[in-house]
Formats: C-alpha cells, structure tokens, sequence
C-alpha cells in the first residue's frame, strides 16, 4: 500500500490525492451510523463497522469530515481481509511512511490513534474464536 501511494512524490499532494480517492467511496448506510459503531475519542464523529468471517476481519469507516473520512477508510482498508492475529499485532507505520502525520494536528492524531486502539480491540476479542476455527 505505501508503494501504491509513494509514486506521488510530494505528501501534500499524496494527501489530496487519498483524500480524493476516499470521498468518491460509498458512505456507511444511516443504520451503520449509530452511536455503537462510533470511535470513542474522535472529535469528528466517526463510526466504524468491523466484522470477523472465522479467522478474517473487515473493516469499513465513515467520518463527517472529509479528511478524517479518508484517513480511516484508508486504516480501514490497511486492515481489511488480514487475520485477526495480524491486525491485533500489527503497529501501522502507513501514515508516518507516507509523510501524513506531519500534516496532520495532534487532535487529529489522537482520533486516528483512537481508531487502531478500536481496530485491536475487536480484533483481540475474536482471537481466541479464530484460533479455534
């Protein structure tokens, strides 16, 4: 996924560019949106819906602000279809790796830190199910 990205040379045009690329994704439906899929921690409300198939997590994300919404739909997608092993133990190094967090405000940090903190989670709590799967 960082190659994907790297090919932009600048970070601020890679931002845009991702930022781009999120918003025209289809949005969470309204019955996603419910204050039990939404991320403690963020000051842009952000919800996020992660299911487990056996030993596979998916993840999909919506925010209310556009550069949020890109940033943890592209998290969301770093982790979609891995095991619940690897995403329970897998630190991602994709936002500092692209030059993002530079751009980025220590609140804003703090939500997407609060998302990954959310992400493990679920993804602990299924590990025992899968390693008996």
């Amino acid at each position: 996924m960082i190659d994907r990205w790297m090919v932009i040379p600048d970070a601020h045009e890679r931002l845009n560019a991702i930022t781009s690329k999120y918003q025209k994704a289809p949005r969470l439906d309204e019955a996603a949106r419910v204050a039990a899929g939404r991320v403690p921690g963020c000051v842009s409300a952000v919800w996020l819906r992660s299911t487990c198939d056996g030993a596979r997590c998916h993840f999909t994300a919506d925010a209310e602000s556009p550069l949020v919404r890109s940033l943890v739909m592209l998290l969301a997608e770093l982790y979609d279809g891995e095991t619940v092993a690897e995403v329970a133990a897998h630190e991602p190094q994709l936002l500092s790796a692209l030059g993002i967090t530079q751009s980025l405000s220590p609140t804003r940090l703090n939500g997407l830190a609060s998302v990954r903190t959310t992400i493990r989670e679920f993804a602990t709590g299924h590990l025992d199910s899968a390693s008996a799967a």
